[in-house]
């Protein structure tokens, strides 16, 4: 289909549908609201199926088989569609995979989608309605170039791996964790594992029950949450009552340490900042390992000489295998970034959503807090959702949102002094986060 075949009859952008890309978490929500308001939108998916990266078998996935939410599946899903009675607590990823087909399945999703379709550039296309041109190539390789009133990017932000550059040349092998599926992979192997987060602790213990050695490289420290106190799981404790950041984090930061003592003691360096200004690892098991001498802890690494690692302490390691748990950087390969607003590493957008350069751009997704789950997707796109609707319904609403978008920003840190904004910069509070979307709802409708 030529750009002209997907146009109106009478050239009004307003009646072109929108491009959507992706169908994982942040894609589907926009979906969903996109169809509940009758907005016309056609969807771009690689994969040949819905959930994103939480469907192994997608070509793009960064799963492993070990994979379960870090999150409870309270705090997870949906508010409009729980997850069911008789899933654990904290999901596998094969009840992820099928809890996104079933949430698609059930508000009649897929009929939107061009799935096995890869979007290869979108750009204005210059008309005088600042409409889009999307390029897409599906499976056979064959391209297609089309007209959109709009353009929605939904495409994840755990994608592209992060890699680092170290001194010195190994001679073993290395990899990120992206490519990780199973830990067979660390039978007999010396293994090093650099960096830490939820996905470097989960893999560290896959590899004690394989490797001759495991040992783990951190620059910084974190904070371990247990994924049940009392019984319940930890982040369904004081759900929905937010405390200020001095009383929660010194109430929570004890909670904690009385459960998981002080890392410390055992080799890991102490967390930078107070309680929740670093994302938590959702993991004890990695502590309980290095309290057997499964895992060993070592300093942040100097340089690679051979099969040996140096560490900038002056100690060294022989290994057969390094594992990068050094985390992703934003992704959008089909746009141009100074559509988005890119400054430094990162889009700079309001809400982490909004661009100031185009009225008709947006990015879902894009955000990443404790807590803040699949619904705090969902608010990101009932909000663009709303600002869309109202650019056809109510122009004086959609006026009213748009001089908001060039700032100043409203606050989403809420006294928090996050730490790793360098590495994270789209990193919020949750309940700060929700209460800026609800504040911008109510310029188009009530909102409790």
């Amino acid at each position: 289909m030529s750009g002209g075949e997907n146009r109106s009859s009478n050239g009004d952008a307003r009646e072109l549908p929108h491009a959507l890309i992706g169908a994982g978490p942040a894609g589907l929500a926009a979906a969903r609201n996109l169809s509940r308001r009758g907005i016309g939108f056609v969807g771009f998916e690689t994969h040949t199926e819905v959930g994103g990266l939480w469907d192994i078998d997608s070509p793009v996935s960064t799963m492993y088989e070990s994979a379960h939410l870090i999150s409870s599946k309270t705090t997870t899903a949906y508010d409009e569609f729980p997850m069911r009675d008789e899933v654990a607590d904290y999901p596998s990823h094969w009840e992820m995979r099928r809890y996104f087909n079933d949430y698609a399945d059930s508000f009649d999703l897929r009929r939107h989608y061009r799935f096995g379709t890869t979007v290869v550039r979108a750009e204005p296309s210059g008309d005088a309605d600042g409409t889009w041109q999307v390029t897409s190539e599906d499976s056979a390789g064959k391209r297609t170039s089309e007209t959109f009133a709009g353009l929605i990017i939904a495409n994840g932000i755990l994608s592209e791996p992060s890699i680092p550059e170290f001194e010195g040349e190994f001679n073993g092998e290395v990899m990120h964790t992206s490519l990780y599926k199973r830990p067979d992979i660390f039978r007999d192997k010396r293994v090093l594992i650099i960096g830490a987060g939820n996905s470097g602790c989960d893999i560290a213990v896959d590899a004690v029950h394989y490797a001759k050695s495991v040992d783990m490289s951190l620059r910084s420290g974190y904070w371990f949450f247990p994924k049940y106190i009392l019984g319940r799981p930890s982040d369904t404790l004081n759900e929905g009552r937010a405390l200020p950041a001095a009383i929660k984090t010194r109430l929570d930061g004890r909670l904690i340490r009385l459960f998981t003592g002080n890392p410390a003691r055992l080799g890991f360096p102490e967390p930078d900042g107070r309680i929740y200004e670093t994302h938590p690892v959702m993991n004890t098991l990695v502590l309980y390992h290095a309290g057997h001498g499964d895992i060993a802890v070592r300093k942040n690494v100097e340089r690679f000489d051979g099969d040996e690692v140096r560490f900038v302490d002056g100690s060294s390691g022989g290994y057969d295998m390094v594992m990068l748990a050094t985390g992703y950087r934003l992704n959008y390969p089909f746009i141009d970034p100074q559509h988005l607003n890119w400054k430094g590493n990162h889009p700079d957008l309001y809400l982490n959503i909004f661009t100031p350069r185009h009225r008709n751009l947006f990015v879902l997704g894009m955000v990443e807090a404790t807590g803040l789950g699949w619904q705090g997707r969902y608010n990101q796109a009932d909000l663009v959702a709303e600002f869309i609707d109202a650019g056809r319904s109510d122009p004086a609403a959609s006026e009213s949102m748009w001089r908001r978008v060039p700032g100043p920003e409203p606050d989403l840190f809420a006294g928090y002094n996050y730490r790793q904004l360098d590495r994270l910069p789209y990193y919020v509070n949750k309940d700060a986060y929700r209460e800026a979307i609800r504040d911008h709802l109510r310029l188009f409708r009530a909102v409790d």
